[in-house]
């Protein structure tokens, strides 16, 4: 069988991560720890695909509100479920699991980028977090290859779930060009990240 560290080289699309203590400082100076979100734009395919199969899931409305802060158990809350479903699930590719690119699915037991990202907001939902502060978000890499991630929204910032970094950490402190997140009001939309060039773009260990 191969290992764990030939399995992540081979599918370079895939989640894993740890809490960062230090994650609240933001990577540039003078940059906003939080995303700031404009108009609408066009959901993704496998996200629309999705909501196609759980309207439930893509049909949350929420009022706006300012994100909470985290406390310490919510945070143990979710280093426990990125610690399972990362360990529960083994990275595969669309192309090798359903033959195609773009299936936005729950994982079972194997999975990409965005079917990680789903889990654990399924998760963290189950537990208490509101749908309107864990949004899919889709980031570009530095080598301008499509991604999925999940955003976390708290009073300390937006910090990112993230597959093919083991860290959640700050949305600033990331490699990433900020595309488009769900809408915090409604979670069958998404919207523009109009503040992403405020990223400095640093290395990513992976």
């Amino acid at each position: 069988m191969a290992s764990w560290t030939g399995v992540k080289a081979s599918f370079a699309v895939l989640c894993a991560f740890f809490i960062s203590t230090n994650a609240a400082i933001p990577a540039q100076a003078g940059a906003s720890p939080w995303m700031q979100t404009g108009a609408a734009t066009s959901q993704p395919i496998g996200h629309y695909e999705f909501c196609q199969k759980h309207r439930g899931e893509c049909g949350v409305r929420s009022k706006r509100t300012v994100a909470p802060r985290v406390t310490a158990s919510g945070w143990a809350a979710i280093r426990q479920v990125n610690a399972a479903v990362n360990r529960e699930i083994a990275p595969v590719t669309d192309i090798v699991l359903h033959g195609r690119d773009e299936v936005w699915s729950y994982p079972n037991a194997q999975g990409d980028c965005e079917d990680f990202a789903l889990e654990k907001r399924k998760r963290l939902m189950r537990k208490g977090f509101a749908a309107s502060n864990l949004l899919m978000t889709v980031v570009r890499k530095p080598d301008g290859e499509g991604h999925a991630v999940l955003t976390v929204r708290t009073a300390q910032g937006d910090f990112i779930l993230d597959n093919l970094d083991n860290g959640v950490k700050l949305w600033t402190q990331t490699s990433y060009r900020f595309l488009k997140r769900q809408s915090a009001s409604n979670s069958g939309r998404w919207v523009t990240i109009d503040n992403s060039a405020e990223v400095l773009v640093g290395s990513v260990g992976n």
